[in-house]
């Protein structure tokens, strides 16, 4: 058989089930670290809950994942996993999930595992959101699950420090209240509210236009440059104003493709 007519033949079975994310659909991303409760707690000297080691790590992998390839709009993470929102109008790679799952979770974890000096691992999976308001859902739920685990993990911690098991802190967790957990946490010197808002509520990065100094050799003066540069938030707002803050990340991002 002819190399063409083999091609051609076995082309079906690599392709019959490709499904593209239909024109003028949302793309949001969202990768998650495989296994990295293991990977923190067991394999590497991590501080917890929180490791400002770790957060730089995913800090930079956002950035990567924001500056090798594809058109991203906003990108944004909490402990393990991380959000990007792709511009409406991207086409690479004719918009397939496949091809949009295994090149940024091939991405994040090279970019990752480069960092740590060890394997690293993150999956990848699609969300298609039809109008800017489920966007908006979207990146608020994440928000509100960042609050959620950030409260969770400082009692969960707290109480393995004070000599619990990992199942009974667990368990003494799940059976109270937000306000208990936040009481646990004053009663022993942690004012929750107080706590770094990229622990509590995530860290967001987009594109702004940022002035910076240059050089014109031509009249030989000191001239304003705008360039478009990657803003990292480490104080998202939240509730209503982080629904805001999202809408204008996608305002500026329509304005650019008009």
């Amino acid at each position: 058989m002819k190399f063409d007519d083999l091609d051609k033949k076995m082309r079906v079975f690599e392709t019959a089930h490709d499904t593209c994310v239909l024109p003028e659909m949302y793309i949001v991303a969202r990768i998650d670290g495989r296994n990295f409760t293991r990977l923190t707690k067991e394999l590497h000297d991590f501080e917890k809950p929180f490791d400002i080691r770790f957060r730089d790590y995913m800090v930079e992998t956002v950035k990567h994942l924001m500056n090798c390839g594809f058109r991203v709009t906003y990108g944004y993470t909490e402990s393990d996993e991380i959000s990007l929102l792709l511009d409406v109008q991207e086409n690479a790679f004719g918009r397939k999930h496949r091809k949009l799952n295994s090149l940024l979770a091939g991405e994040a974890s090279a970019k990752f595992s480069l960092q740590l000096g060890a394997v690293a691992a993150f999956d990848c999976r699609i969300c298609e959101l039809p109008n800017p308001a489920l966007v908006t859902d979207y990146f608020r739920w994440r928000n509100e699950d960042a609050h959620r685990n950030a409260l969770n993990a400082h009692c969960y911690w707290l109480l393995r420090k004070t000599g619990l098991s990992p199942a009974d802190a667990t368990n003494r967790i799940s059976r109270i209240s937000i306000a208990a957990k936040n009481e646990l946490l004053f009663s022993n010197g942690i004012n929750f509210n107080n706590l770094p808002s990229w622990q509590k509520r995530g860290l967001g990065m987009y594109w702004r236009d940022g002035v910076k100094e240059g050089f014109n050799p031509v009249t030989n003066n000191t001239v304003q440059v705008t360039r478009r540069e990657l803003h990292v938030e480490y104080e998202l707002p939240m509730k209503e104003a982080y629904s805001d803050f999202i809408t204008d990340r996608l305002t500026e991002a329509g304005s650019k493709n008009q």
